[in-house]
């Protein structure tokens, strides 16, 4: 027999989304650590809660396509627009 604080202690836990509280602000931080632009964070959960999942995915994997970019964020954006232009077309 074990005492409970033993047990516990074993099991660390991983608190490094301690402060997410939302499925969106979890993409929103991956997609910006992916990216290498974590100083624009909000702006990738202001994006993530408000865009199409689809049209960020798209421009997720444009993007992980792309090899030789110099801003990975900055790549993103403008494939977003482009996206999101292409959308607008389409539905009108």
């Amino acid at each position: 027999m074990q005492k409970i604080g033993d047990v516990v202690a074993k099991f660390k836990t991983d608190d490094t989304d301690k402060y997410v509280s939302r499925e969106f602000q979890k993409y929103a931080y991956e997609l910006a650590k992916e990216l290498g632009d974590l100083s624009h964070t909000s702006l990738y959960m202001k994006l993530a809660k408000n865009t199409p999942r689809g049209l960020m995915e798209s421009a997720r994997s444009f993007v992980a396509d792309a090899t030789n970019a110099r801003s990975k964020g900055r790549l993103f954006m403008w494939k977003l627009q482009q996206l999101k232009k292409e959308a607008k077309t389409k539905k009108v």
